[in-house]
């Protein structure tokens, strides 16, 4: 991380010339803006439409369109002054006039000159999935969520990438080795095929990458470390705890599926207050009370699975998210269970319904 940091410092000084006025906007070539990403401390902006950015987009990129009433203050919600926000749009007009109102606004703001076009013509990384980006109130980082599909999903925080269980084919194709970075952990929840995937873990993983799973699935694969239900373990060097918790069934001629003692469930916790619960295959398990035990914080973001008979009902979701209290609730794993009512039944959870079928 302190390498990451030395890059990023070295490489705003380097291209300090570019600068585009004398406040903090500074443009960036596609191969400069990309080596800022990588050494962390930034937040990636499309300022495109949606539709653009649903089209493809550049990974963990969130989505605020600058053409949009309000652009400043959904900036300002998200994130605090302290940090560096590279923008872009399609070809570098819109995300200019975006840059200038940012550092207008006091922000630390790098330009990429050409756009999402010329990022895409020099052949670099892209996808077209949903980030979801989960603010820790202003006084840290963001964690950036991409929601691939089902029950895969990658977390990035301060530049490190935690991939849950990735699987490249089912439902939608998804190409790791092409559509995201190595990651340095990758977590495992249990061995059923719509959650592990080795070609997948095999295409994300580098020397130094983690690989963490339940005993079955590593029974399965004969790669990765064991990790139980009630254990934990620190990522080091990125410094993320990982404590796993229970996933099984409870409904009598369900539990079958999902057999107490196999599955496991993750609470991670990052740096401050900035938490993430990701359950796995469950249903409304007691353990859920322990999680709000344990920890001081309330859990920033949870996802939940809501596919009965497999997971849960949405009355279970309800009764679950009621025992967890996070803060937003994204259901996850839910096939063509109706979640339309849900929000309504959780007046108290920001509930945020994306697809992930």
């Amino acid at each position: 991380m302190k390498t990451k940091l030395l890059i990023l410092s070295t490489l705003m000084s380097l291209v300090s010339f570019n600068s585009c006025n004398s406040n903090n906007w500074t443009d960036l070539t596609p191969d400069e803006f990309e080596k800022a990403y990588i050494a962390g401390g930034t937040v990636t902006i499309d300022v495109r439409t949606a539709d653009e950015y649903s089209q493809g987009h550049l990974y963990h990129a969130i989505n605020i369109d600058w053409q949009k009433d309000g652009f400043i203050d959904e900036i300002s919600s998200l994130f605090h002054k302290d940090m560096t926000l590279a923008i872009y749009c399609r070809s570098g007009k819109r995300s200019a006039a975006a840059a200038q109102a940012l550092s207008d606004a006091g922000y630390k703001v790098l330009n990429m000159t050409g756009g999402y076009n010329a990022w895409s013509e020099a052949g670099k990384m892209t996808n077209s999935y949903q980030v979801e980006c989960i603010a820790d109130h202003g006084k840290g980082d963001p964690l950036l969520v991409t929601l691939i599909k089902h029950g895969s999903l990658e977390f990035s925080y301060k530049g490190s990438s935690i991939q849950i269980d990735p699987v490249s084919g089912y439902g939608k194709t998804t190409d790791y080795a092409t559509e995201f970075p190595k990651a340095d952990a990758i977590l495992i929840t249990h061995e059923h095929g719509d959650h592990l995937d080795k070609n997948a873990i095999q295409a994300l993983s580098r020397k130094g990458t983690r690989v963490i799973m339940n005993e079955k699935a590593h029974q399965q694969t004969g790669i990765g470390e064991v990790l139980a239900n009630g254990q934990r373990t620190s990522l080091d060097p990125i410094g993320i705890c990982v404590e796993v918790y229970p996933a099984y069934n409870t409904t009598p001629g369900r539990e079958q599926f999902h057999p107490k003692g196999n599955g496991n469930g993750y609470h991670l916790l990052f740096w401050g207050d900035m938490n993430a619960y990701v359950a796995g295959d469950t249903e409304d398990i007691p353990e859920f009370a322990d999680i709000r035990k344990n920890y001081q914080h309330r859990v920033t973001v949870a996802f939940l699975p809501v596919n009965q008979p497999y997971t849960m009902t949405v009355e279970q979701c309800v009764k679950a998210t009621e025992m967890i209290k996070p803060e937003i609730l994204i259901p996850y794993h839910f096939s063509q269970t109706d979640l339309s009512g849900l929000p309504g039944l959780l007046p108290d959870t920001k509930v945020l319904l994306r697809d992930m079928q």
